[in-house]
Order: C-alpha cells, then structure tokens, then sequence
C-alpha cells in the first residue's frame, strides 16, 4: 500500500524501521497504550444518571478495567434518539473520575467544545464519523490532550492513517488508533470487524491500536469472541460497552455487556494476552 498522495507523503505516523522501532507509548493515568499489557476501557455507550455510571464504573474497575468510557455526547443516525446529556453529562463523568480515580475518555463533536471536554477526560475521542473532520482532527492535535482516533465505518486504513496525520501535524503524538468495523454488506452484524487492520496499522503506524468489539459486531454475544481475536492479531487495548442492565440502555443495549458477561470477558481475556506475550492492566 502506498502512503503518498499528490507528491505528499505521510511523514509522522508511518513506522520507518519497524525492526527498531517501538511502538508510541500513550499514558491515560496509569494506563500505558503500546505497553507490554493490554488495556481494557469500559462504561456506557452513553451516560444516563450519576447511579448509572457510578455503579458501572465500581464494577468495571473492580473486574480490571483501567480506563472508563462514557459519552456526555452522541452522535446518533436519527435526531430523536438520545443523544446523550451533554454538559451534565460531562459534570457527572467529571464527578466519577474523582470518586473512582479511574481516567476517562469521552467523544468530543464539535470544535467548540474541545476546551470544556478536555477539562474533564484524560483522553478525548474523535468518532467514526467525524474520522474526516479534519477542522476537528487539527484543533485536537492543537490541544496536547490524548486523542483516541477510531476508524471511519467506510474508511480504507490509507484514509485512517492520514486522518492521524492531521493530528500529529500539530505536534501531538498522542494518539490511539481504534478499529470498530467497516461497512459491509453483511448485515447480521453491525459491522464488520476488520481484525487484519490491527496486524496491518502495526506494519504501517508507530501508534498503538485498540479493538472496539461492541461497535463492531451490535450484538453482546459476538464481543466476546471477537475482542479475544483482536488481543490474539496484538491489540494494544479493548473498548467494551457495559451497562448495568443493557435491556434497559438509552443507547446501543443490543451490544452492551451486563456485568456477569464483562466478568467472563475478564476472565477469559489473561490465557490468550499471556500466549502472545501479553498480560492484561488491573
């Protein structure tokens, strides 16, 4: 695959040597993306009331999970489903992250309000389908926050990596990779997960990468299976949704994990980090 378009090549996030060189470290808290152990991120898709979100983050971390995920905005296909609660919603995850001591990372939308997102979250997500918002890519670059960077639902890994590029163009090599599936024409699955760009995005980047199996299958009973894949190809990290009780979600319950099915999750995920030399934070 090339990575030079227009006599422009990409510069920064392409792995030169991939004999000698590491892969970029990213710190969110105590957690070290690109390190030796796996990385495991959980929460709500979205962020309903302070009980929720307490109640998963005490269990999450309880079980290993390192960093929380919870989104005070959504992007959602229709107008006039939840989208999330906004400032609320970013004063109550700022509320649980000094309760629990757990780092969090949420999705920032619009330029406007990476300042107030970023005074809140360790690690400022950019969505799928803002992967090409490139006012938005640059203006996180600008910030020096941590930025998790996940995969268009149609993007090609040369469209991903320059959407990096955007990022690190302005000086921040902070940044964390996510593969969530591709649009296919499959369509039991929600998407479907492209486990041979995690190898790939390795070969080609220095950055590290995580595996987001709730997005990329929409069913509860696929993440599993799916996010022992991604550490098997050499996820750096899992992002996994859980909700207290996912029949109930405001948002994406079809592909939330209940506490007892994030518990085996956890469980299971150790053999298969150690047969590939890895081991998972707690």
């Amino acid at each position: 695959m090339s990575l030079e378009k227009g006599g422009s090549p990409v510069q920064l996030i392409a792995r030169r040597n991939e004999e000698t060189e590491g892969t970029t470290q990213v710190q969110v808290g105590n957690a070290v993306f690109g390190g030796p152990q796996v990385i495991v991120i959980a929460g709500p898709c979205a962020i309903e009331s302070y009980e929720q979100l307490l109640a998963t983050a005490q269990e999450v971390k309880r079980l290993g999970a390192t960093v929380l995920r919870g989104g005070a905005y959504k992007p959602r296909t229709s107008p006039y489903s939840f989208r999330g609660k906004g400032e609320t919603g970013l004063e109550i995850l700022a509320a649980i992250k000094k309760e629990t001591g757990l780092p969090v990372v949420t999705e920032v939308m619009d330029v406007r309000d990476i300042e107030r997102v970023a005074a809140v979250a360790d690690m400022i997500q950019i969505g799928s389908r803002n992967m090409q918002n490139f006012t938005l890519l640059s203006e996180a670059g600008r910030s020096r926050h941590p930025v998790f960077l996940k995969r268009g639902l149609a993007a090609t890994l040369e469209e991903w990596i320059y959407a990096a590029e955007y990022i690190l163009a302005e000086g921040n090599d902070q940044v964390v990779l996510c593969e969530r599936g591709i649009r296919t024409f499959e369509t039991y699955t929600r998407n479907t997960v492209d486990i041979t760009a995690i190898p790939a995005m390795k070969e080609l980047s220095h950055l590290p990468i995580v595996l987001d199996p709730s997005h990329g299958t929409g069913r509860w009973s696929l993440v599993a299976p799916v996010a022992l894949a991604g550490v098997a190809a050499g996820a750096d990290g899992l992002m996994i949704e859980v909700h207290p009780q996912p029949s109930e979600a405001m948002s994406d319950g079809s592909q939330s994990l209940n506490f007892k099915h994030f518990a085996e999750l956890m469980q299971a995920l150790n053999p298969v980090a150690r047969a590939v030399g890895r081991k998972v934070m707690a």
